[in-house]
Formats: C-alpha cells, structure tokens, sequence
C-alpha cells in the first residue's frame, strides 16, 4: 500500500490539520458528498478535513482498495446518532501527494446531519473564514 494512504488513514479521523496537510499537493481538489463543488488548496483542504474528522466519531476504514495513483478507501463513523457509510476516492499525484480526494456517502439523511455539522463548526472558526475563496 502507498506510503500517502497508510498515512492518511492515521491522521484523517483525528482530524488534525496539521498532520492532514502535508499529505496534500499544494493544488488539491476536495469534492465533498454536501454540496456539489469543489475546494482547492493545501490550506483551505486541511481545515475543512480537520473540521470532518471533529464531527464523524467512531470513524474506521474497513476496505481499502486501490493501487499506484488510484485509491478508493471505505469507511463507516457516526455523525451524532447516524450511521454513515462512505468513500473517500483518491488520486495521488507524480510527488505521491493527494491531488483529488472525493467523498461519496449514504444515507442522505447522513449528508444532511454532516452540512448542518460542517456549517454550524466553520462559521465559528475564524481561521477557515479566511478559505471560503478556495470554494468553485
């Protein structure tokens, strides 16, 4: 398994952006599952994986499948009282740094309860404020 997903898999459900970030190419695309666009940047991709990984709780992968540039990571968590289950799709680039990172999830009624999460976490937060630019 690459060196980037084992990583990965250590630090994304801590919800660190400190350790998330140096796993990310410096223009990184996140599709999140809430809402159709994209974010781009190392910085704005870290805080809001950072605030992800404070909203799901009892967050495991359970399949990982993929190898070379093409990861696709299946895990299950909690947000609040629901059980999630999801996909984080990735494709590391030339460097072995994530240059894509998608999240597919269900039930819908999961995505809903992680917007209203991610939404209520953000706006409190100064210092991702200053991403909103990095959202197309």
């Amino acid at each position: 398994m690459h060196p980037t997903i084992i990583t990965m898999q250590e630090v994304v459900a801590k919800g660190d952006q400190t350790k998330i970030a140096p796993l990310l190419a410096q223009q990184v695309k996140f599709l999140p599952p809430t809402y159709f666009a994209t974010w781009t940047g190392r910085d704005a991709v870290a805080a809001v994986l950072g605030h992800v990984g404070q909203v799901f709780s009892d967050f495991k992968y359970r399949r990982v499948m993929g190898a070379g540039k093409d990861w696709a990571l299946e895990f299950q968590c909690k947000i609040g009282d629901l059980d999630t289950v999801g996909v984080d799709l990735i494709t590391l680039d030339d460097d072995g740094l994530i240059e894509t990172f998608e999240v597919v999830m269900r039930p819908h009624k999961s995505i809903g309860a992680l917007r209203d999460a991610m939404n209520a976490r953000v706006m409190k937060d100064p210092a991702f404020l200053k991403h909103k630019s990095a959202l197309s």
